[in-house]
């Protein structure tokens, strides 16, 4: 059973406990604080586990060059990269008044921390736990100070190889015992093709001591669902409110219709996973007792006749008799009344059966 953690105070992740549910708003808020309280709000009416944002300070994500550089597409909210990326990020102060909401509302809140300075302030911060982006991954110093830190992780893999999510694994497992590894393929949207959920199984065979999860950014929700299926125990998807605004994101993203349907349908397909122990269940009981086989006479058997299986047939019989699968086992035992042809054989009317054989 894959290693379970708690993630966030009285939530449990790993082992059988329910797919932690995250709601990625990112920069999906327009810059805009009350949009952003208004999507959390969503996230938790939805049903989601936590609303995360991504918080960044800009000077120490991105060098001077990046954010001087023109940027003057549809999505931008500014002539230069730094302007567009200055209108998007909160504050420290507007980040503590969005954690503050989250907790009226009642729902879980933290963010990805972009760079090692974020990092610094979401752990000020106190969040439950820290999120890294693929971005990241494989930014290896960042990688080990944040799981020095002490918090739980969760920790994307978009971009990165195999033998890179080894060294992540083994970097972060020296530091910090509790985080998760989700699969994730960080085009925006994402094709099915390149979804790769069999990565999941991988990832579980590659590292059976800590929970796996999906960070999705297709359209829809079926891949979604189908990657708890496999086991995903963190499941990852942005979500907007509307997916016409400006911003790369929220094409891939989900609108509330659609999250309340994604959280609906894990939580059914949790149900229906069940416990892995295959077993007639009391709700078959009916079905069985209407319509399942035993063993009938294929012939009249007098008293003392030693039973042989041209002598045996599977009905659905009144009274029920030896259970089908157990047609082998009378063979070559004694038969203790007369049987009828067409009539049920018992088990009372068998010398032996159910008894094992002595040594």
């Amino acid at each position: 059973m894959p290693l379970k953690f708690e993630l966030c105070p009285g939530r449990m992740i790993g082992g059988n406990h329910p797919c932690f549910i995250i709601a990625e708003i990112g920069q999906n808020h327009q810059g805009d604080i009350e949009i952003a309280k208004q999507m959390i709000k969503m996230a938790k009416d939805c049903g989601a586990d936590c609303a995360k944002f991504q918080k960044s300070e800009l000077e120490h994500k991105f060098n001077k060059r990046a954010l001087e550089r023109p940027y003057t597409t549809k999505n931008s909210w500014g002539k230069t990269y730094g302007e567009h990326k200055r209108h998007l990020e909160f504050s420290h102060e507007q980040y503590r008044e969005l954690q503050k909401y989250a907790e009226e509302v009642g729902i879980f809140f933290t963010a990805s921390g972009m760079d090692e300075m974020a990092v610094e302030f979401l752990h000020e911060l106190n969040v439950p736990f820290f999120k890294v982006g693929s971005g990241d991954t494989n930014n290896f110093p960042y990688l080990e100070k944040t799981a020095k830190k002490g918090r739980p992780m969760v920790v994307s893999s978009g971009m990165q190889t195999m033998e890179t999510m080894r060294q992540v694994y083994k970097i972060v497992k020296e530091h910090n015992q509790n985080f998760a590894i989700l699969q994730c393929t960080s085009a925006y949207p994402l094709e099915a093709e390149d979804v790769n959920l069999r990565v999941i199984t991988e990832y579980q065979k590659e590292f059976p001591d800590i929970p796996i999860g999906y960070s999705g950014h297709e359209s829809g929700i079926s891949i979604s669902v189908a990657a708890v299926a496999l086991g995903a125990k963190v499941l990852e998807r942005h979500v907007t409110l509307d997916k016409t605004w400006k911003g790369s994101d929220h094409e891939a993203s989900l609108v509330p219709s659609e999250l309340a349907e994604l959280v609906r349908s894990v939580r059914l397909v949790e149900r229906a996973l069940g416990s892995g122990l295959k077993q007639m269940l009391p709700c078959e009981k009916p079905c069985h007792d209407k319509l399942g086989k035993s063993v009938v006479a294929k012939v009249k058997i007098p008293k003392g006749t030693v039973l042989t299986l041209d002598m045996l047939t599977v009905k659905v019989a009144e009274p029920m008799g030896v259970p089908a699968e157990n047609i082998f086992q009378l063979v070559g035992k004694t038969m203790l009344e007369d049987v009828e042809e067409d009539e049920s054989v018992t088990p009372g009317v068998v010398d032996s059966y159910g008894k094992k054989a002595k040594c």
